[in-house]
């Protein structure tokens, strides 16, 4: 797996040259990307979301595109329309901006339903169809979204079945003191924005290869059964509405692989589950109305789960 974890390295070095002082943020959004999972990143406004989304997508190489999402926004402008042509009188199929290798998207939450809708498809099945043809999206296919959870005039809240389909779900939270003076110096010099900088590192091919690659990293009957058992403890308490479905635990699964990957190794340990259960639960769960009056948050309501279920040693089998 060192071949992997050397590719981490990179692809981090490359995105840290614009966004500062959250390696951890960048290493689960490598891990999401090898276990071809789409990434939600939700913070408050001015933390550099959109910039991290960008940095990211510039490294990856391949083609990339951002939708910016508003009110008036249609499903057409993402997907594509037919156009009729008068010189050949046929209609020519105008292909939209999903059409890329990393697609972001820009603000989610201020595109309406109907709109947001226009993506499950795609996140799910890596196509979309569009005047009863099928039409299969570049491998690898990833999309990057945005949004703001704190201003929620104008916004149109996920449905469940769409946070579903978004492998983690990231804050970022504000930088440190020094992180922070790092940035102002780094947009002290030009007055183009540093990410515009920021050049491919690695290629489509890479990737894909990767995305095979970490399959074989070995999980053991252990680890298993505590991935289990934490899906399970969330459909049981009582502090919640909804527990984690399936394709939750499978994510939990898919991204220890990875991020075990990513340090080297070719096998999991319990601290590669624990790191991932938040971003990969926490968008997954709904919290039952007495819980909201309490101020019990999902993040609180997933740490206070994961302390129930007993972390199981390591036995020879994953040394």
């Amino acid at each position: 797996m060192n071949e992997i974890k050397d590719w981490g390295i990179k692809v981090c070095a490359s995105v840290e040259q614009v966004f500062f002082g959250k390696h951890d943020v960048i290493e689960k959004i490598l891990a999401s990307i090898l276990c071809r999972g789409h990434i939600l990143i939700e913070d408050v406004p001015g933390v550099g979301k959109t910039i991290l989304a960008r940095a990211v997508a510039a490294s990856l190489g391949g083609s990339l595109s951002r939708i910016q999402c508003t009110p008036d926004l249609m499903p057409a402008d993402i997907l594509g329309i037919s156009i009729f042509n008068p010189q050949k009188g046929e209609f020519t199929f105008r292909p939209g901006p999903i059409e890329a290798n990393v697609v972001l998207v820009d603000e989610i939450n201020r595109a309406t339903p109907r709109t947001q809708s226009a993506l499950l498809e795609a996140m799910a099945e890596g196509q979309v169809s569009i005047d009863n043809t099928i039409r299969p999206l570049p491998k690898p296919f990833l999309l990057l979204a945005t949004e703001n959870p704190i201003d929620f005039e104008g916004t149109f809240p996920l449905p469940e079945a769409q946070k579903d389909r978004f492998f983690l779900s990231l804050t970022v939270g504000y930088p440190s003191r020094e992180a922070e003076e790092m940035i102002l110096d780094s947009q002290n010099k030009e007055l183009a924005h540093p990410v515009e900088s920021v050049t491919a590192v690695s290629t489509p091919e890479e990737i894909l290869k990767y995305q095979k690659d970490i399959l074989s990293v070995y999980v053991s009957t252990e680890l298993r059964g505590y991935i289990l058992d934490l899906a399970e403890a969330t459909r049981t308490s009582t502090m919640l509405k909804l527990g984690v479905s399936p394709r939750g635990s499978l994510a939990l699964f898919r991204g220890a692989q990875a991020l075990a990957a990513l340090r080297g190794r070719d096998f999991v340990v319990p601290e590669d589950i624990r790191e991932l259960i938040l971003p990969v639960f926490s968008k997954r769960i709904i919290l039952k109305p007495d819980q909201l009056l309490k101020g019990i948050t999902e993040a609180i309501a997933v740490q206070r789960i994961t302390d129930l279920v007993t972390v199981p040693i390591p036995g020879k089998q994953d040394e």
